[in-house]
């Protein structure tokens, strides 16, 4: 017999009539042996006592069963409407109190999942909002361009500098929606570091060899002073990434025949690598600010990026285990210092 699927009420039917029937049988044997009527009178009218009592439990409990399932059924609506918390029961001890305790567990996760969704909710609308911004004035740039070109004659010179001013909005286009890309992979998993042993001068070579070309442009002199021996477990391709928005940083904004230097030290439980410059500077009241996503300074618009490097530097170093920090003066440069645990 499966009791899960027979009512309260008919197991309370089941226990009476079965007690009822064995104490029947008992005071009939009595009877039986030693011939006396009382015991048999004795035996009824405990047995008559015995279901009263049990038609009693079972009223109370009934009326008990009622008042816990209807308070279950508020709770678990107001949980549902995030109207309000479980009342925890006074007695520790009971089913019903156990059940309390653990509908509570249960609404604080209900809780943190709907706050996390809540902040998900919300950082998506800044990111829409912030690309909307981004991509904003390159297409109202596109759109002026093109219609200047389809409704009014221009020379060859002028065709020409408004086809150099097609290709930068282009360009900027593209290298938001590159840097999204890599920052959307990142963020959602997609794209999980792999951490290895390996020599850390190969990653500051890749990382150095996308500057290369825009350093000598502006004259600007790089130095690389890392130990060739100085291996370390980390994701090569990642960090060489996060190297290369520093770099690009301070080429942007390290004036024509500055000096950029990268080292890397190698410390007792962290790598320190840094990338200092001879550029603008950065004030004190805004590096903290520098590695939010589509941060910018007002007073560097001019120059070609959207705000995402610095952001997906410190993402892809904290996902390794480690920190990123900057010492700045504006006028005296600017120092980058990634640190990378050794183990």
């Amino acid at each position: 017999m499966n009791l899960g699927r027979i009512s309260v009420k008919r197991i309370f039917l089941l226990v009476s009539g079965g007690m009822a029937v064995s104490m029947l049988a008992i005071c009939a044997v009595l009877f039986a042996v030693t011939g006396q009527m009382w015991i048999l009178v004795c035996g009824i009218l405990l047995m008559l006592c015995a279901l009263v009592w049990m038609f009693l439990l079972s009223i109370a409990f009934g009326k008990r069963l009622s008042v816990f399932t209807r308070e279950l059924c508020r709770a678990m609506d107001q949980m549902i409407s995030g109207s309000g918390e479980p009342v925890r029961a006074g007695d520790n001890e009971t089913l019903f109190a156990r059940i309390s305790y653990r509908l509570t567990r249960l609404y604080g996760i209900m809780q943190e999942n709907r706050r996390k969704v809540d902040e998900e909710r919300q950082e998506l609308q800044m990111l829409v909002s912030d690309v909307s911004h981004q991509v904003k004035t390159p297409v109202s740039n596109l759109k002026m361009v093109t219609d200047t070109l389809l409704s009014k004659p221009v020379t060859e010179e002028e065709q020409r500098e408004f086809l150099k001013g097609i290709r930068n909005q282009t360009d900027k286009l593209e290298f938001l929606f590159q840097a999204l890309v890599k920052t959307s992979r990142l963020e959602t998993g997609a794209i999980i570091l792999e951490k290895k042993d390996a020599p850390l001068i190969d990653t500051l070579a890749f990382g150095l060899s996308g500057i290369v070309y825009a350093a000598e442009k502006k004259n600007i002199s790089v130095t690389v002073d890392c130990p060739e021996e100085l291996c370390l477990s980390h994701d090569s391709k990642w960090t060489a990434e996060a190297v290369f928005n520093l770099l690009d940083n301070a080429v942007k904004y390290t004036p024509a025949g500055g000096a950029i230097r990268i080292s890397a030290e190698q410390w007792e439980m962290y790598v320190k690598l840094s990338v200092s410059d001879t550029g603008k500077g950065i004030p004190e009241s805004n590096q903290a600010a520098i590695f939010r996503r589509f941060y910018r300074e007002e007073e560097v618009h001019e120059q070609q990026g959207v705000g995402i490097g610095l952001y997906l530097t410190r993402e892809i170093v904290t996902r390794q285990g480690g920190y990123i920090k900057v010492v700045s003066e504006p006028g005296k440069g600017s120092e980058f210092s990634i640190m990378l645990p050794t183990r």
